[in-house]
């Protein structure tokens, strides 16, 4: 073997590792029927990868999906956005599971909703799917795209087989920002811009409301169940509850706007028991704020119901935000050290609670007795002789 030859044949073993390495993950893929593709590239979300083979002179991508669904038996999902870069307006191709097997079905998705399977704005051919050897789905298929086409936004995702449907996918950042561009031409994948902010504002909506309607307000409430019970401590109770309230709901505002305006970013993706909760407690709090202002003195006729109004008013409040906070931890699927940490907060402050009611009963029933006493006179139920 000539010294040149020996020279291109050690090139040829280093460069082949290279191009491996280059495309990454998705190059060592091995599929069935000798399906092969020019190009591969490991999507940034959800462990997913997509294949293709793109010939610009005559439109046609042929194309290769991999992905794990979340649970055995759910469905995987690929496709192209001719109008925007997410769900709503994609041309997308399906693999639920069928006979067994899976089937690969076509879905042109308005809003946010999957609807029922259709023709899309692209004509497919060579439609199919299986479990690749490692347990992933392979979905496969070809479709014609536009003259010129070069660059596409893609969306991909994974989910659930619910009442033998396709299910509602999660939640989740890895979700949330399955989608990007392609460049069919080289091979340049992109992620989505703007799923990060949206979870900011996701999380900012948890915290603002954790911290108002969740904490503040249920501090307010303690102190003026208990504090008041010291004569000492009258009338700082009163001013301490009222800034605890104020400022509980102003936080809670912002984050009640932070959820409307969320909602209006999510058009098509409603969670009704949560919306629902948040505005009755919402409306709740805004009649609190105006009882405030119309008040009536303590020796009024009116004071016993208003006082009954306000306190059953405010402890309904308390329990609507706890249990919201949760629901909506629920829907954001938040890391579990989040939930333990409210849940120690929310404990903490029922054990305040627990050990004042105690302290205050004693001090109610101490006083009492004393104003019994006092009443009677000598203990016998006779007042004592004026002087």
């Amino acid at each position: 073997m000539s010294a040149v030859r020996l020279l291109a044949l050690l090139l040829l073993a280093v460069a082949a590792p290279a191009r491996v390495a280059a495309q990454g993950a998705c190059a060592a893929e091995k599929f069935t029927k000798n399906r092969v593709y020019a190009a591969c590239s490991d999507l940034p979300t959800l462990g997913a990868s997509v294949h293709w083979t793109y010939d610009a002179a005559a439109s046609s991508l042929s194309v290769a999906f991999v992905a794990a669904p979340p649970s055995a038996g759910g469905w995987v999902a690929w496709g192209l956005n001719p109008t925007g870069s997410g769900m709503d307006g994609a041309q997308a191709l399906i693999a639920a599971p069928k006979g067994g097997g899976y089937d690969v079905q076509t879905y042109a998705i308005s809003g946010y909703s999957v609807g029922a399977p259709g023709a899309i704005a692209y004509k497919t051919s060579d439609l199919a799917a299986e479990v690749g050897s490692d347990g992933r789905v392979q979905m496969f298929g070809k479709l014609e795209l536009a003259n010129g086409t070069a660059v596409v936004n893609q969306v991909w995702q994974v989910g659930p087989v619910s009442g033998g449907g396709i299910g509602i996918h999660g939640m989740s950042s890895a979700n949330k920002d399955a989608r990007g561009k392609l460049n069919l031409l080289t091979g340049q994948s992109t992620a989505a811009s703007g799923g990060g902010s949206v979870l900011r504002k996701k999380n900012t909506h948890g915290i603002l409301n954790a911290v108002s309607w969740g904490i503040l307000l249920p501090m307010g409430g303690i102190v003026a169940r208990y504090l008041k019970t010291f004569k000492s401590a009258d009338p700082a109770w009163f001013y301490l509850h009222v800034a605890c309230q104020l400022i509980g709901y102003g936080v809670g505002v912002s984050g009640w706007a932070t959820g409307i305006h969320l909602g209006n970013l999510s058009k098509g993706i409603t969670y009704s028991l949560h919306r629902n909760i948040g505005i009755t407690v919402f409306a709740l709090g805004t009649l609190q704020i105006f009882a405030l202002f119309l008040r009536p003195k303590k020796d009024h006729k009116f004071r016993p119901y208003w006082n009954a109004y306000h306190h059953s008013v405010g402890y309904t409040i308390i329990i609507l935000g706890i249990v919201n906070i949760f629901k909506g931890m629920t829907i954001l699927q938040v890391e579990q050290k989040w939930k333990t940490g409210y849940i120690i907060a929310i404990s903490i402050l029922g054990g305040v609670a627990v050990a004042l009611e105690a302290i205050t009963w004693s001090i109610v029933l101490k006083r009492r007795k004393t104003e019994d006493k006092n009443y009677n006179g000598n203990g016998n139920g006779q007042l004592p002789l004026s002087m």
